[in-house]
């Protein structure tokens, strides 16, 4: 659990971070940050070697979960982009069945990720509404896409050969090459200032970078249905932080969407007759 923990909390950060670097164009930043992960990771480079078929699941999962999720912020409201996103630990708790052998969806677990969803989404709303608009559909399908290549590829993770989490450097390294290829191609590249990187530096070692090291580990090794309902903290510990770095006040949507969460990670941590 406390892989699963940490990140979250690395991920939680992510907003922030890209709050300060939101002038760098998404491809670019996301190249960077990756590369920038793959070298914090480094100290495992030894453990890198893992079949091609590992590595091109592990690299296009992390690339294509980042295209689509960013491409669906360009043809959809943000807000509503975002909240489709979050579907994905309610998926992985959904298709844990259909992805491992031997796991069960029971009434009581379909119950857990559905309180922490509906956590999770009053996080992300807030008071400020869902606009779902007809000519977005396109960026909701790209929403519901990255939600589904990254619960895919987390209950995946059990099912490829084993190999070690520090393996994901190697990941990092394809991915962060991959999406700067893209952005070379679909953006104009900026240039970098010095107060820059620091929040480079920090956004790749941790929610682009360290973050998939504990998240492979945790992907490994917690049921499904505990790593799904814990991964709702994600998006209210990110508004939290969001709060702190733009200077404004939580409101009372952040306190009941955590009292939401935590009431589904109780909900999920209890046994039940079918467990």
């Amino acid at each position: 659990m406390a892989s699963a923990i940490a990140a979250i909390f690395l991920w939680a950060s992510l907003a922030a971070l890209a709050f300060k670097l939101s002038h760098l164009p998404p491809f670019f930043l996301t190249g960077i940050g990756m590369i920038i992960g793959s070298f914090a990771l480094a100290p495992g480079l030894t453990q890198w070697r893992v079949p091609w078929r590992t590595f091109a699941i592990g690299g296009l999962a992390l690339t294509l979960y980042h295209a689509a999720l960013f491409a669906a912020f360009q043809w959809a409201p943000a807000v509503s982009a975002n909240l489709i996103n979050y579907l994905w630990p309610l998926l992985i708790v959904v298709l844990a069945p259909w992805v491992q052998p031997g796991e069960k969806l029971t009434l009581r677990i379909a119950l857990a990720g559905v309180v922490g969803f509906a956590g999770a989404a009053l996080a992300i709303v807030g008071d400020r509404g869902l606009h779902f608009e007809k000519r977005a559909v396109f960026g909701y399908i790209l929403a519901l896409a990255a939600a589904l290549i990254w619960s895919v590829y987390s209950l995946s993770l059990r099912r490829l050969p084993a190999f070690p989490n520090a393996a994901v450097g190697l990941f990092n390294l394809g991915a962060g090459i991959l999406s700067l290829g893209i952005s070379a191609v679909a953006e104009s590249w900026p240039r970098i200032q010095s107060e820059d990187w620091p929040y480079l530096c920090a956004i790749g070692a941790g929610p682009l970078g360290l973050a998939f090291f504990f998240w492979d580990r945790a992907a490994k090794t917690l049921p499904p249905r505990q790593l799904g309902v814990l991964s709702f903290l994600t998006p209210v510990l990110s508004t939290a932080l969001l709060f702190l770095v733009t200077q404004q006040m939580p409101t009372q949507h952040l306190a009941l969407a955590a009292l939401l969460v935590i009431l589904a990670i109780g909900i999920a941590s209890s046994r039940g007759k079918n467990d």
